[in-house]
């Protein structure tokens, strides 16, 4: 976990890594790139050029699921797998070719070879359930299996 000196109290969790949380295992995976990168920049507001895992990150979390043969009960990321796209939230002013979903894409890859019983994912203003996927915006959801 990652805590900074300025606020002890908050703990960010660091990607690839498994927590027990009450005897439920999860892997936290960040990261998703922003559609209205352009506009924050512009307007001097805050963007980060890491905003998407890196390879070093995206091979930190292949080898921690490896390591437990494929096998989690959660996984927490900000976005989702490609195939769960809540396309109808889409912006109509965004250009959906100019967006880079290489990381849903890896996340679709992880999807198809890992064993989990829930995903919690967030990134889009929506909140929808598909299969065992749930993306999370102004819901609350109880944390279980």
């Amino acid at each position: 976990m990652y805590r900074e000196n300025e606020f002890p109290n908050i703990l960010f969790a660091k990607d690839g890594e498994v927590y027990d949380l009450d005897g439920i295992s999860a892997i936290a995976i960040g990261g998703a790139y922003s559609v209205d990168k352009e506009y924050r920049i512009e307007n001097g507001w805050g963007w980060w050029a890491d905003e998407q895992p890196s390879d070093e990150i995206k091979a930190r979390v292949e080898k921690t699921l490896a390591e437990r043969d494929n096998k989690i009960d959660v996984i927490l990321s900000h976005t989702t797998p490609l195939k769960y796209e809540p396309t109808e939230v889409f912006l109509s002013c965004i250009d959906q070719s100019t967006v880079d979903k290489s990381t849903e894409q890896w996340l679709d890859k992880i999807e198809e070879n890992v064993e989990y019983k829930k995903w919690y994912c967030g990134h889009y203003h929506t909140n929808k359930k598909i299969d065992k996927v749930s993306i999370l915006f102004e819901d609350i959801a109880a944390f279980g299996v």
